[in-house]
């Protein structure tokens, strides 16, 4: 376990996951891809960058990734796979933590419980009023999601809390470092469920804003990340 603490890995987490031992990790806080883009097989086959790009923001290049093409079906029985082993890892009364759009949240919240956690509630990131609408007659897609769980009984905390149930971060360009990036400011909050020395596991590290902002709040982590190109990103930021 020690030589895994505030390392990023490359690699698939299903694998990954496996190295790690029971009853080992405070708090699972990741982004995993959500699969939602498209209502139709051959919309959801595109490329990220083409199902979630915003057009204003062409001009800025940044990656796509691995794992965003599945249906709701399949993305339900991936999610409570991965879910199963992060339960296995977290300790008792340990913190899970997962992003989800409005699209895949019901799912979200079915593969949380399916995974043998504790569902314990929503928690509403707010994006800002520039968020997209199709047309006039819409509300705005603003916010995005975290379904938030633990291990069995959720303990009173002593080193903080109770903790805000919504969040307003816009997402800002300079701050962004990969295709579905939250924001740095976010992710800080996020980290502090958790005392200072506690071990915080991201199995979709992307670019590793989790792991910047634990190791910024002296929380230890543990990253994993399958797209190379995100891997050198989060790498890079780390050492930075």
């Amino acid at each position: 376990m020690e030589k895994l603490l505030n390392k990023i890995l490359l690699g698939d987490c299903m694998e990954l996951l496996k190295q790690l031992p029971d009853n080992s990790i405070d708090a699972v806080i990741t982004d995993p891809p959500y699969c939602s883009g498209g209502r139709n097989a051959g919309a959801r086959v595109k490329l990220p960058s083409d199902k979630y790009g915003l057009s204003s923001n062409k001009t800025v290049h940044r990656p796509d990734f691995a794992g965003d093409t599945m249906d709701q079906r399949a993305w339900l029985r991936w999610c409570v796979l991965w879910i199963n082993e992060c339960h296995r890892v977290l300790k008792d009364s340990g913190y899970f933590l997962m992003f989800s759009d409005w699209r895949q949240l019901p799912t979200a919240t079915d593969a949380v419980q399916m995974g043998e956690l504790i569902w314990r509630g929503i928690i509403a990131w707010d994006k800002g009023g520039g968020s997209r609408a199709p047309h006039k007659g819409y509300f705005k897609h603003q916010c995005e999601y975290i379904v938030w769980g633990t291990k069995g009984a959720c303990k009173k905390a002593i080193h903080a809390g109770p903790y805000p149930g919504c969040f307003k971060y816009p997402v800002k360009q300079s701050d962004k470092f990969h295709l579905t990036g939250k924001p740095t400011p976010l992710m800080e909050e996020l980290v502090q469920i958790v005392p200072e020395n506690s071990v915080i596991l991201d199995p979709f590290v992307g670019s590793g804003t989790t792991c910047a902002a634990a190791k910024k709040h002296n929380r230890n982590f543990i990253g994993f990340e399958k797209t190379k190109t995100y891997y050198d990103i989060a790498l890079a930021r780390i050492k930075d």
